[in-house]
């Protein structure tokens, strides 16, 4: 239309004059201009309009796209650390008591002092006990005198039976003789049983080891006042150091890998790294519910007292006992209100919130006892917002697994 117009305008140029019987060109010329220009602005305002439509189409695309967030994802890990496995434990000695008074006075004397060497039955202090003095010698009088009662009370029951047969005496007297002698010898034999308990009691005045170890606590001095049975009044602690009971707690999971007579590493972090070989002697046989461990006690031999007890370390199991455990790397996990979670990315894009059992931190990485498989697709710093059924993208490149700690078995 545009070359028909320009052809026109031309003509009338050249003065070209239509045949008779049309309208002449100078009437129609300025319609025929009205009409291309509307026909210019037409496509001006397409040329200007069909990109504008085309990037707002791209641009509304592009956003649908960008709502779409962009995930990294981990496989979860399966093997054993190849160092082993650390756990923390606890020193105890052999055997230990805390020793107590048993009797009221004073603190006569101490003869052994914190850091002493000690033997069964060696004297540790002695007691001054006048009131237990007294009531030992009233004790002793009076089992003196009920005895003789009763030697009388028999003697006199003798003769008045032998009457009683011969027919001297009624038997109402001979009754009343015998119970007489009955009566005296209940006496003597309670007298003579409270003398025992006050010997007993007095005996208690030379405090004694109850086994042969060290003396780590004396907490009274000559004339301090002592109460019987006081539990908050300990005179002396002693524990026997040799061998020594090293307890540690395994993971359920590590269980079944703990037998009796195993040999176990116990290291010393306090004294550089020491190492001592100690071995399994028993276990509580039972998982418990608040920490899912089993109790393990240790047996180690202290000969020269290098390790004293309540030091802290570390027992160490092997990579060749430990089964397979799974991890995950921290970064994975979701803190909400019902627990601990994780996000899992499902064939079709979409996302599952599951919520996990974690057991062991291994710094990095995380042991999960419950929750995920070695086939999940796990997200990598989930977002706060992230819900079960959001819609993500996989990155192009997944991100690897971050448990440099784990070894493939």
């Amino acid at each position: 239309m545009f070359m028909n117009v320009m052809t026109i305008s031309n003509l009338a140029l050249a003065g070209y004059k239509k045949p008779s019987g049309n309208p002449p060109f100078g009437k129609r010329g300025p319609r025929l201009l009205v009409m291309a220009g509307v026909t210019l602005l037409f496509l001006a305002v397409l040329a200007g309009v069909l990109p504008r439509l085309s990037q707002r189409r791209q641009a509304t695309a592009d956003t649908k796209q960008l709502e779409v967030p962009n995930v990294s994802v981990v496989s979860p890990s399966v093997g054993a650390p190849s160092d082993g496995l650390m756990l923390p434990a606890e020193v105890k000695p052999w055997q230990e008591a805390s020793i107590f008074s048993r009797v009221n006075g004073y603190l006569k004397s101490w003869v052994v002092d914190i850091g002493a060497h000690v033997d069964q039955d060696q004297l540790l202090a002695e007691i001054d006990t006048p009131d237990l003095d007294h009531q030992l010698e009233q004790a002793r009088s009076q089992e003196a005198l009920a005895q003789r009662s009763f030697d009388l009370a028999k003697l006199t029951n003798d003769k008045w039976q032998k009457l009683w047969h011969e027919g001297v005496v009624s038997d109402l007297d001979a009754q009343n003789t015998a119970t007489n002698q009955d009566t005296t010898k209940a006496n003597a034999e309670a007298f003579a049983a409270n003398l025992r308990v006050l010997e007993q009691q007095v005996a208690f005045k030379r405090v004694t080891a109850p086994f042969a170890g060290t003396i780590t606590a004396r907490n009274l001095n000559v004339g301090d006042l002592i109460v019987a049975n006081n539990t908050g009044m300990e005179m002396f602690h002693i524990q026997q150091t040799n061998p020594l009971r090293i307890y540690f707690r395994v993971p359920q999971a590590n269980a079944t890998d703990i037998r009796v007579d195993q040999p176990i590493d116990v290291v010393f972090p306090d004294q550089a790294g020491k190492t001592l070989q100690a071995k399994v002697a028993t276990t509580s046989e039972s998982i418990t519910p608040n920490s899912r461990t089993m109790l393990v006690e240790l047996h180690l031999d202290n000969p020269d007292n290098q390790i004293q007890p309540g030091s802290y370390a570390q027992a160490r199991l092997t990579r060749e006992s430990l089964g397979q455990i799974v991890t995950l790397p921290n970064n994975t996990l979701l803190f909400r209100a019902q627990g601990l979670q994780v996000g899992v990315v499902k064939p079709d894009n979409s996302v599952e919130l599951r919520d996990i059992k974690v057991g062991r931190d291994f710094g990095t990485t995380i042991e999960i006892v419950q929750g995920v498989t070695p086939s999940d697709k796990v997200i990598l710093n989930p977002a706060d917002s992230l819900m079960t059924g959001d819609v993500v993208r996989i990155a192009a490149a997944p991100a690897a697994s971050l448990a440099p700690a784990l070894a493939k078995k």
